[in-house]
C-alpha cells in the first residue's frame, strides 16, 4: 500500500494489482488530483497518506480525501452529509451511504472553476469538526459482521468503496463474510476481498 502522497500521484494507492502500472486509474486523473491537492492544502489542512490515498486532517480528525475512480477524480468528505451543499455538487458514493459525500471532478477546467466553492466546503467541513458534530446512522438493512465494521473504522476509504457498491453486491459480501464461525476465518475472507471491493467489483465478478 502506498505510504506517501507523491507516490500515490505517481503510482496509485497500491491496493490492487493495477498499482504502478499504466492501467492504474490515477494516471487518468493526475492533473485533476494535483489541483484538488493544492485546493485542500490552501485551506491549511494537514496532509497524510492513509489507506493508500491522500487524506487531509484537522487536529488529527479526518476531514477529506482525494482519490481517483474509473470515470472521475473526487474530493470526498467524511461527514459530507452534515454539509449544507448550497451549490448542490455533493453526491453519495453509493445509495446506502449515510455519512460520506463526494464531489466528482472530470476535467482540470472544472476543478479550477470550482476551486473557490471547494474551499468553502472544506472550511465548512472543518467547522463541523470544531463543533464535534456527528452523523446519526440508521440501522443497516443487512447486519454487518463485527470484523468488517472494525475494518471500516481502520480504513474509511474501504468503507466508502463498499458503500459505493450496489446493494446486491454489498449483500453478497456480507453473506460471504458472515458465514464462517471463526473470527479469524471471517477476517481472512475480508482481507482477500479488499482489492475487489476497491475496484468496485462484487464477490462473483471477475
Amino acid at each position: 500500500m502506498t505510504t506517501d502522497v507523491n507516490t500515490y500521484l505517481a503510482e496509485g494507492c497500491g491496493r490492487c494489482a493495477l498499482g504502478g502500472t499504466p492501467d492504474c486509474k490515477v494516471h487518468s486523473w493526475t492533473n485533476e488530483l494535483k489541483l484538488l491537492r493544492q485546493v485542500v492544502l490552501d485551506c491549511g489542512l494537514t496532509e497524510e497518506s492513509k489507506w493508500g490515498v491522500p487524506c487531509y486532517t484537522y487536529h488529527g480528525d479526518n476531514v477529506a480525501v482525494i482519490s481517483a475512480f474509473k470515470n472521475y477524480a473526487c474530493l470526498s468528505f467524511f461527514k459530507g452529509a452534515l454539509l449544507q451543499d448550497s451549490h448542490k455538487i455533493l453526491d453519495k458514493p453509493g445509495e446506502n451511504t449515510q455519512s460520506a459525500r463526494i464531489i466528482k471532478i472530470t476535467s482540470t477546467k472544472q476543478a479550477q472553476a470550482l476551486a473557490p466553492i471547494l474551499k468553502a466546503y472544506i472550511f465548512e467541513a472543518v467547522e463541523v469538526e470544531k463543533a464535534g458534530l456527528k452523523v446519526s446512522f440508521e440501522k443497516a438493512p443487512e447486519p454487518i459482521p463485527e470484523e468488517l465494521a472494525s475494518k471500516f473504522k481502520e480504513e474509511p476509504n474501504l468503507k466508502a468503496a463498499f458503500e459505493a457498491l450496489t446493494p446486491g453486491r454489498q449483500r453478497g459480501y456480507i453473506l460471504h463474510f458472515s458465514q464462517p464461525k471463526q473470527a479469524k476465518t471471517r477476517v481472512s475472507r475480508i482481507e482477500k476481498c479488499i482489492p475487489k471491493i476497491m475496484e468496485g467489483k462484487g464477490f462473483h465478478d471477475r
